[in-house]
C-alpha cells in the first residue's frame, strides 16, 4: 500500500474528473498525497534544494552537533543520564515568514526561498478550490475560512527543516507524531533520505521519497470545514544512522482572529447541527490548545476548545 501519487496537471485535460477523484480520494482515504507535474518549475526546485543544503553546512551543521539534544541523547546512551526523550525531537529547524528574519550568510537563500513560497501559495490556493468542488461548496469558500473573510490575511509560514544522521535513532525520534493545525501543508521533501510515515488504517506506511514531488496533507482545519469528510492524518519522522533528510513544509494556515467550524451545507447533509460534531471556534484559541497538545490525540482539542 503505498500513499497516493497525482498527476495535478491533468486537471486541466480530458482526464480532468478522473484527476478530481484521486484528490477527493487522496483527502477523503488518506490525508496524504504526492503531487507531480504542479506546475513549480523543476530549475526552482533545484535552486530550493541547493540553498537550503548549503544554508544547513554553513549556518546550522555546528549549532546542531553542539546542541543539548545531542548532548543529551549521548548522555543517555552512555548511561550518564537517566532522562529520557520522549519530549525530544532529532530535527534541526527554521521558520521562514515574509516578516520575521531570514538567514543572511547563504547566497540566493532569501531570492530562491521568497520565490518558492510565492509559487506553493498559489499551489496551496488551487487545492482549496479543487476541495470546494469535491466537497460540493462554493468556489472559494475554503480560501475565504483560511484567510478569515475577504482579502489576503492567511498565515502561510515555511519550516526549513533538517534530520541529521543519528548515532542512536532507537532513542529519539525524527519528530513526534502529530496531526497539523492548520489548513492545507505543502511538503518538499528529500529526494533520497525517507523516514516521513503516516498513520493509515493502525499501520505506519512510509512516504516514499519522490523527486520534486509535493507532498499534501490536510490539516485539522481542513478536518473542520469539510465536517470530518476529510480527516487530518497522524504523521512523524523516523531518525536515521545515515543521511541528512531535508524537509520544507509550508503551512496554508488561517490568521489567529479568524473564526472556523464546519461548512453548513455538509453539517444539513448529514442532518446535523452546525456544532454537532465539531466546535465553531476561534483559531488562535484552537492553537493555545495545540501549543500544549501537538503530541496527544486531538479530539480532546475539539472538546477543549469548544468549551472556551
Amino acid at each position: 500500500m503505498a500513499v497516493p501519487v497525482i498527476d495535478f496537471s491533468k486537471l486541466n485535460g480530458e482526464e480532468r474528473a478522473k484527476t478530481m477523484q484521486q484528490i477527493a480520494n487522496g483527502c477523503e482515504e488518506w490525508g496524504f498525497f504526492q503531487l507531480i507535474n504542479h506546475g513549480i518549475s523543476e530549475e526552482l526546485l533545484e535552486r530550493v534544494k541547493k540553498v537550503t543544503t548549503e544554508f544547513y553546512k554553513v549556518e546550522r551543521e555546528e549549532n546542531f552537533k553542539n546542541s543539548a539534544t545531542v548532548k543529551l541523547l549521548n548522555d543517555i546512551a552512555e548511561k550518564k543520564s537517566s532522562e529520557n526523550l520522549e519530549n525530544v525531537d532529532w530535527e534541526d529547524v527554521i521558520t521562514l515568514l515574509d516578516d520575521n528574519e531570514w538567514p543572511e550568510n547563504t547566497p540566493s537563500f532569501r531570492e530562491t526561498m521568497s520565490g518558492y513560497r510565492s509559487e506553493l501559495k498559489k499551489l496551496a490556493e488551487k487545492l482549496t478550490e479543487v476541495m470546494d468542488e469535491n466537497l460540493g461548496l462554493p468556489k472559494g469558500y475554503i480560501k475565504k475560512a483560511l484567510n478569515g473573510g475577504e482579502g489576503d490575511n492567511a498565515f502561510f509560514g515555511t519550516k526549513v527543516s533538517h534530520y541529521p544522521p543519528c548515532p542512536y535513532p532507537e532513542l529519539v525520534n525524527g519528530l513526534r507524531a502529530h496531526t497539523d493545525a492548520g489548513g492545507v501543508i505543502l511538503l518538499f521533501q528529500d529526494d533520497k533520505a525517507g523516514g516521513l510515515q503516516m498513520l493509515k488504517d493502525g499501520e505506519w506506511l512510509d512516504v516514499q521519497p519522490l523527486p520534486n514531488a509535493i507532498v499534501i496533507n490536510t490539516g485539522d482545519q481542513i478536518e473542520v470545514l469539510s465536517n470530518g469528510r476529510y480527516k487530518s492524518c497522524w504523521h512523524r519522522v523516523l531518525s536515521a544512522t545515515e543521511g541528512n533528510r531535508r524537509s520544507i513544509a509550508s503551512f496554508y494556515n488561517p490568521p489567529l482572529k479568524a473564526t472556523i467550524s464546519p461548512a453548513p451545507q455538509l453539517a444539513e447533509k448529514e442532518n446535523q447541527q452546525v456544532e454537532d460534531t465539531y466546535p465553531k471556534f476561534v483559531f488562535g484559541d484552537y492553537m493555545s490548545i495545540y501549543a500544549e497538545q501537538k503530541f496527544l490525540p486531538k479530539e480532546p482539542r475539539f472538546r477543549a476548545v469548544k468549551a472556551i
